[in-house]
């Protein structure tokens, strides 16, 4: 499985919410390249980066903080928020991230999600993001009559490389994973699964790697690395194991 060290931004700085709240975040660093080279250092490949801005309103609010993390290392950038044009995802991959992901647009407009997928074969993940089951959109601010297994079963149809799902419940509150829907979630889904929400220990790793699902394809992590409670580094090996 892959590590995704996970940077939120949002005003041009790291953050993190508290189950995706505006009004609860918390401000972890003023330089997100920085941060960037940090978790550079620290073996990993991947980085998982969302435009907070962007998924509220839409656009890119943020690119200045984005490209500096762009020029400034060499890892592998994961980039969701407020991607709903074809244009925006064009851009951003001719900038150099490597995969995109779609939320709103994957569920407002699916023939829009499925057009940028299949223009960009391998580069274009999917976000379930599900609140109660739900899926949630507009930077979950509205929660949708969708099902969040229905959606994942149906989101291949799109030609993405990866399903992201994440408990919105769970999201920087540190509480564990919630590991029954994520069962059901890589169950339903027939493209690798990304997990993302909750993760607090190593324990909570040794228990998604448990599940035994082959097609849940890495981890994200976020306010765990920033508060001190999980190591990146022996995160990156256990999950590499």
């Amino acid at each position: 499985m892959n590590l995704y060290p996970a940077i939120d931004l949002k005003d041009g700085r790291c953050v993190r919410l508290e189950r995706g709240d505006p009004g609860r975040a918390t401000v972890f660093g003023d330089d997100p390249a920085d941060q960037a080279r940090r978790f550079e250092d620290a073996g990993c490949t991947w980085l998982h980066v969302v435009d907070l801005d962007g998924a509220f309103t839409g656009g890119s609010p943020n690119t200045e903080a984005i490209s500096a993390v762009l020029e400034e290392t060499s890892m592998r950038v994961q980039l969701g928020g407020g991607i709903r044009t074809a244009a925006a995802a064009a851009a951003w991959l001719d900038a150099g991230v490597e995969r995109i992901v779609l939320g709103t647009i994957a569920v407002t407009d699916p023939d829009a999600a499925r057009s940028i997928c299949r223009a960009h074969p391998g580069r274009v993940a999917v976000a379930a993001d599900a609140r109660s089951g739900q899926v949630a959109i507009e930077g979950w601010a509205q929660t949708t009559d969708v099902d969040v297994e229905t959606f994942a079963a149906t989101a291949s149809g799109f030609g993405a490389a990866a399903l992201i799902h994440t408990d919105i419940s769970r999201d920087g509150v540190l509480q564990g994973v919630n590991l029954a829907e994520l069962h059901r979630v890589a169950r339903a889904s027939p493209i690798p699964v990304v997990a993302s929400g909750g993760v607090t220990t190593v324990g909570d790793l040794e228990r998604i790697k448990a599940l035994g699902e082959t097609n849940i394809d890495g981890v994200i992590v976020g306010r765990a690395f920033y508060e001190g409670r999980l190591d990146v580094q022996r995160a990156a090996r256990l999950l590499a194991a």
